[in-house]
């Protein structure tokens, strides 16, 4: 797996990450959209939406025994098995990001020659002039470094 900045511009800081599964598209979809798999590696928290653009995206778990939504957002564009882009924003932070400026998560499945391989990038950002941006962008790239191996296990284990 890999997680770098790559070469980006000073001013952008967009969290990226990379990992090699073994397990077919359709797999690794399925592990990165069915709540019954989000719950086991986003944080106990699962994906609340038909996954349509234009859509809400929730993402919900619990907290002290209590219900409640952690992240929101909005799907942008899906295309199963292969493309998924979606906005996200916290709903108990002070200051919103306006809807135009809100953070992407830009989710790109590609097949490998390899027997049944996905290659699955990530990236969000760009947290350049928001609110506590680089903490962000920090938290976000070592959150996708947590996240993506879980991901590849549960899409090799089926």
């Amino acid at each position: 797996m890999t997680t770098t900045p790559e070469s980006l511009p000073s001013s952008e800081r967009t969290a990226r990450a990379a990992v090699d599964i073994a397990a077919p598209p359709g797999r690794v979809w399925a592990v990165l959209t069915e709540p019954g798999f989000t719950r086991q590696y986003m944080f106990g928290c699962e994906a609340v939406t038909d996954w349509r653009p234009g859509s809400p995206l929730d993402w919900r778990g619990t907290w002290e025994g209590e219900a409640r939504t952690f992240v929101v957002g909005h799907v942008v564009a899906c295309e199963p098995p292969r493309h998924l882009v979606y906005t996200t924003a916290d709903p108990a932070a002070a200051e919103q990001e306006p809807v135009e400026r809100r953070v992407q998560v830009r989710i790109t499945l590609t097949p490998l020659a390899a027997p049944a391989g996905t290659r699955l990038e990530v990236s969000q950002g760009d947290f350049a002039g928001l609110p506590r941006g680089e903490e962000r962008y920090q938290e976000t790239q070592q959150g996708w470094s947590s996240v993506l191996p879980q991901v590849k296990a549960l899409a090799e284990a089926g």
